[in-house]
């Protein structure tokens, strides 16, 4: 395999694992634009382990992960004390402040970076990337995940059929944030380098769009908008500069004709074997007038 369509691939399935963190979240209401804070996160706190501590892969990946849970569990209660436009403001100021703190740190290579030193093989970001989405996949199929949509579809009648509003939220920050948390350490170890400038709230905004165009009432939608917004870009290349433009308006194309996301539970209805076979007419049945 070259090393273009590695660098792609391992590109495709961190995106992915970053778009389920920022899916979680939506999916029980909240619209997170600090998931450059916590891929940051995840990222430094890999890398440092790693590089100043010592610590091998297995041992400094899952410890990003759950420092970037942590920090998502913390931070979650007095988020969730907003509403609306100012939780949204709330999450973006995070990610700033996380970006801030980074760039300004020696600890952590300020400006120039740090170096990580160990690498990680695409195999291993391929298996991480499964797993999250068969988690993400289950996690929807659970109470929790029926209590988070019911969240997001209504949130006062969730309160009348006894829904614990702040436990699901808060769960649903927690997990978000080590998805994030994960998705920085793996591109941490796949790219030995990481640098504050990237975790910027660009990549924040770009990621919630995968959730948005893909689609925030189902787990296919941050798979589907993964792919859009990683693949295609890259499809667009031979275009020049002009790719920006096809790309921008093949976005703007998409919240006119989708705005509900490419996919939604009334698509995946319509698309169950169950109503198309329905749909089929019975065999030596006589037609209708």
């Amino acid at each position: 395999m070259s090393g273009y369509l590695s660098a792609t691939l391992a590109i495709l399935c961190i995106n992915l694992i970053f778009a389920y963190g920022i899916f979680v979240t939506a999916a029980a209401g909240q619209i997170n634009l600090g998931g450059a804070g916590f891929q940051a996160i995840g990222a430094y706190g890999t890398a440092w382990l790693s590089a100043s501590a010592g610590l091998p892969v297995s041992f400094s990946i899952p410890a990003a992960t759950l420092i970037a849970a942590l920090i998502g569990f913390l931070i979650s209660f007095p988020v969730l004390r907003t509403r609306g436009v100012y939780m949204v403001l709330a999450t973006f100021a995070f990610g700033e402040v996380v970006a801030g703190f980074l760039l300004r740190s020696p600890v952590f290579g300020g400006a120039m970076g740090m170096v990580v030193p160990a690498h990680i093989e695409l195999p291993a970001i391929i298996v991480s990337a499964v797993v999250v989405t068969l988690l993400t996949f289950y996690l929807m199929a659970t109470r929790l995940g029926l209590a988070m949509r019911s969240l997001n579809d209504d949130e006062e009648a969730a309160i009348v059929m006894g829904v614990n509003v702040r436990a699901v939220q808060v769960a649903a920050f927690t997990i978000g944030g080590a998805f994030c948390g994960l998705s920085g350490a793996l591109y941490a170890h796949n790219f030995a380098f990481v640098e504050a400038q990237y975790f910027n709230s660009l990549l924040s905004i770009y990621v919630l769009l995968f959730v948005l165009i893909g689609g925030a009432q189902t787990a296919w939608g941050p798979l589907v908008g993964s792919l859009f917004f990683t693949l295609l870009p890259e499809l667009l290349r031979i275009g020049g500069s002009a790719r920006y433009v096809v790309f921008g308006v093949a976005i703007v194309l998409m919240m006119m004709l989708r705005p509900e996301g490419i996919v939604t539970r009334d698509l995946l209805r319509r698309l169950s074997p169950r109503q198309l076979f329905n749909r089929r007419p019975a065999s030596g049945s006589a037609p209708r007038d």
